[in-house]
């Protein structure tokens, strides 16, 4: 088995060096033999895992402090996993390039397998409103966003120009600080500088340091017939920018947008089927007829009032309900019959009404002239034999 390479030596360091030295020059040779620049380059590869385990135990203190006394047999035969394993490589270009790896971190995940992800910029919801005909037809609109780019005028550095980003003196840039409480070591994000490991000492005004600003985008939006109240429509890559930090593997969010429906004067809505009540007047409600009643489409269809219906009776007009989506079928629609009595009637309408009671029989508006206590009684008779 091969003898290990001093920690100090693969990093091109002195053993006095301090921590901006060592980052600085973890930095350099990172990026020489990073896998992507060196692709089927076994060598490089293999420099490359001994240059991640040289700097997780030296960027370390209590590690490099146990190195320093008593060399690689600190870590045990597993060479740096023997003290709590040292950290997996995105674990340590989170500390160097940045949060979330930026750029070449970013290929590793927490068991530091090598499997590959991205910086993503943030995903961003839109609420928008329409009314119930431009769901059954569809819609293709025009919607300003505010979504976050990289602030031109510092070119997403977040520093003003002549500025210089400088290492966190509190942490050394290593982004995190340590406090022992009794037998505990316990490790949080620099205080300082947010766990960046450095600062920028004069920020750029247009975006106050943070590298990105608002910026208002047009974007086309296509809302398809037969869209539901409710239905989110996923635009990929229209979210926020990642930060120009991330590099190449940053990749841009996307933007949810979510459509609700009005309430409709007339109709109401479950699924592809839609529900309405009509007015019939009385006349047509006991002698038959026949009703005109808009449609969902802009148009107006006859509907046959049968002889003697009353309230409450459903009539069924087939395809004449919401568009489905994705297809070219129709839902249908429900028609609940609501009788109308006059309220106000002429001296002749009251004349030809009287008739009518009379002709009937029915003079008394008691139930017991319509025979309703009678049929009642034969009712329950049945049910008890």
């Amino acid at each position: 088995m091969a003898t290990k390479r001093d920690y100090y030596e693969v990093l091109g360091c002195t053993k006095s060096a301090d921590a901006k030295e060592l980052k600085s020059a973890y930095r350099k040779l990172a990026m020489k033999y990073h896998p992507d620049r060196n692709p089927d380059d076994a060598e490089a590869e293999a420099k490359f895992k001994e240059l991640n385990e040289a700097y997780s135990i030296l960027s370390d203190d209590d590690k490099r402090a146990a190195y320093d006394r008593m060399g690689h047999s600190a870590f045990g035969q597993g060479g740096a996993g023997g003290a709590g394993g040292f950290q997996d490589f995105g674990d340590i270009f989170s500390q160097i390039f940045g949060q979330g790896g930026g750029g070449f971190a970013d290929m590793f995940g927490g068991g530091g397998r090598g499997q590959q992800r991205s910086v993503r910029g943030a995903d961003l919801r839109y609420e928008m409103e329409i009314e119930l005909e431009e769901a059954y037809v569809g819609k293709d609109l025009q919607i300003k966003v505010p979504i976050s780019e990289d602030c031109h005028d510092c070119d997403g550095s977040g520093a003003a120009p002549g500025a210089e980003v400088e290492t966190c003196s509190q942490c050394g840039g290593a982004g995190k600080v340590r406090t022992q409480q009794g037998f505990f070591t316990m490790e949080r994000p620099c205080p300082r500088c947010g766990g960046q490991g450095e600062y920028v000492s004069d920020p750029c005004r247009t975006c106050d340091g943070t590298s990105q600003v608002r910026v208002e985008t047009e974007l086309d939006v296509n809302i398809p017939a037969g869209v539901e109240d409710g239905t989110r429509i996923r635009l990929t890559g229209q979210g926020d920018a990642a930060p120009k930090a991330a590099g190449p593997r940053g990749q841009r969010g996307d933007l949810y947008i979510f459509v609700s429906i009005r309430p409709h004067d007339l109709f109401e809505r479950d699924g592809a089927n839609l529900f309405c009540r009509a007015p019939v007047p009385m006349t047509c409600a006991a002698l038959g007829g026949e009703i005109e009643l808009p449609t969902i489409d802009g148009g107006r269809t006859k509907v046959k009032i049968p002889q003697g219906s009353q309230t409450g009776r459903r009539m069924r007009l087939r395809g004449k309900g919401m568009s489905v989506l994705r297809s070219a079928q129709r839902g249908d629609m429900y028609v609940e019959l609501m009788v109308e009595t006059p309220s106000q009637l002429n001296a002749k309408q009251r004349e030809l009404l009287e008739e009518f009671r009379k002709a009937g029989g029915d003079e008394d508006c008691s139930p017991q002239s319509s025979g309703f206590l009678n049929k009642a009684k034969r009712f329950w008779e049945e049910l008890t034999d």
